[in-house]
């Protein structure tokens, strides 16, 4: 065998160069046409399965300057773009730049940041992001924390966390059976599906749930709530946690953050607050008082590849005492050699969650911050809500729109016929068609909201590529196949 190992997986200095930089060249002119492009090219899995050929796994191998190619081709043209300043739909951004050169930094040095000693600098640089989040939001920055992939993993941490905190103390040597039938937790009736993957997840059972009413704004009814555990624990059962949410995915509303955090200090009770969409809308003067309480919560979820423009996947679990995440997760097999003697204590990430091996999440959200600043990230968020706002305004002025709710970047509308048709199911079922109609024709892309039990066409506006005049056409195209769609499905009924 030669003394040097020659592999075919390794480029050489010169290959790589020579890929890397048409790579670049490639991506910097999606980017800048990104706007030219359809939203999506409505293609089904038949014909993408086309596109890549159903062939086996390949006997040899093929050159890396082909295969990136070919594969530049695919992801440019049959994507969803998520960054075109017409998706509006869910809550995706559009992803910073900055974000995929340190994706491919990251990635060239590989650091997996479990463990100090095998991520010395990404270790530093995560600490620091997730004090600069704390900061961002009007936390404390002795709130200790974790990057995880999304919203449903960091509200999964955190209630694992309370979990811990809250449930009685022989829970990690007896379990929960003994307790699984009276720990109760509580959130309103607009909470994200997160909370009924974690009961089931996580041994508590979907009874354990009390859903929480809401009001006529959709914020959760603090009274209601109040009674609710009052009456849990005359009848013997163990409340555990109470689940705010600071911008509900439907509507954007944020809940009386300070009222509930009042009420889990009466009972004692871990209060969170799933933030994973509105946290960022902190920063921003005018709507500081909707997040009066967020000091208070013993946890938060909050994602930066929501509002902060990041690359997926950025999801963030802050803590309010970092050491009740240690309790939950930290584990010290013989087999590990990660805490050394000296004369700084070293933080390792894997006793902070549930992912031994972890990427470099941080690296995106940490330049991301620099690059634009508190003061940039104030004047883009704000911009959003103002668009967002502009396109409430818009569809209330039309006699064919018919304007629903606005909160924080979210606006939900219908299309309403000149005929003056008041039939709900009608409306609903036209509204519907209008949803499939847009999500598959390129044009624009928006989700959808129940609200009041009215089906809505949704635009949530969290793209730093969406303009005045992006909101104008949107606008257009709304009413022009609001219109198409009610003909046909007239004349099928008639």
């Amino acid at each position: 065998m030669a003394k040097s190992r020659r592999s075919t997986i390794e480029m050489d200095k010169k290959e790589f160069r020579k890929i890397g930089y048409q790579l670049i060249d490639d991506i910097s002119n999606f980017i800048g046409s990104i706007d030219q492009k359809p939203v999506t090219p409505n293609e089904g899995p038949s014909q993408l399965q086309d596109l890549l050929g159903n062939t086996s796994l390949p006997e040899n191998g093929r050159p890396a300057a082909e295969l990136i190619a070919k594969t530049t081709d695919l992801l440019f043209n049959h994507s969803l773009l998520n960054g075109h300043p017409k998706f509006l739909g869910y809550i995706t951004s559009s992803a910073a730049p900055i974000g995929a050169l340190a994706d491919l930094l990251a990635s060239s040095v590989n650091p997996n940041v479990g463990a100090q000693i095998l991520s010395p600098i990404a270790t530093e640089i995560e600490k620091q992001t997730i004090k600069w989040l704390c900061d961002f939001i009007g936390v404390p920055s002795d709130y200790g924390g974790i990057l995880v992939s999304g919203g449903n993993m960091a509200n999964f941490t955190a209630f694992l966390a309370a979990r811990t905190a809250k449930a009685p103390q022989n829970i990690k040597e007896d379990g929960i059976q003994n307790t699984s039938n009276k720990l109760t937790v509580y959130c309103s009736k607009t909470t994200h599906t997160w909370i009924e993957k974690a009961v089931i997840l996580f041994g508590l059972g979907t009874k354990s749930v009390r859903w929480i009413p809401t009001d006529a704004s959709n914020k959760m009814e603090t009274k209601a709530l109040d009674n609710t555990i009052k009456k849990d624990l005359e009848n013997g059962y163990l409340p555990l946690m109470v689940v705010g949410t600071a911008g509900d995915v439907s509507t954007g509303v944020v809940d009386n953050l300070s009222d509930i955090s009042a009420i889990c200090k009466t009972y004692n009770l871990w209060f969170h607050i799933d933030g994973a969409y509105g946290a960022p809308a902190a920063i921003v003067p005018k709507l500081k008082h909707l997040f009066t309480g967020i000091k208070d919560a013993d946890s938060i979820a909050l994602d930066p590849h929501k509002w902060l423009y990041s690359p997926l996947e950025a999801g963030c679990t802050l803590v309010k005492n970092p050491q009740h995440l240690i309790d939950t997760f930290s584990s010290h097999p013989e087999y590990y050699n990660f805490s050394k003697s000296g004369q700084d204590k070293a933080q390792n990430f894997y006793e902070y969650g549930l992912q031994n091996s972890r990427g470099f999440r941080a690296l995106k959200v940490w330049l991301a911050l620099q690059q634009v600043g508190r003061s940039g990230y104030k004047k883009l968020i704000s911009e959003d809500i103002e668009l967002s706002e502009m396109l409430y305004d818009l569809a209330d002025q039309h006699p064919e729109l018919e304007a629903v709710s606005q909160n924080l970047s979210i606006t939900t509308f219908r299309y309403v016929p000149l005929e003056n048709i008041d039939h709900k199911e009608y409306l609903n079922t036209l509204n519907e068609a209008i949803l499939n109609e847009l999500q598959t024709g390129g044009e624009v892309f928006l989700s959808n909201a129940i609200v009041n039990g009215q089906y809505s066409l949704r635009a949530c506006i969290v793209n730093f590529r969406t303009s005045k005049k992006d909101i104008e056409e949107i606008i257009e195209i709304i009413i022009g196949t609001g219109r198409k769609v009610h003909l046909k499905i007239s004349q099928e009924r008639a």
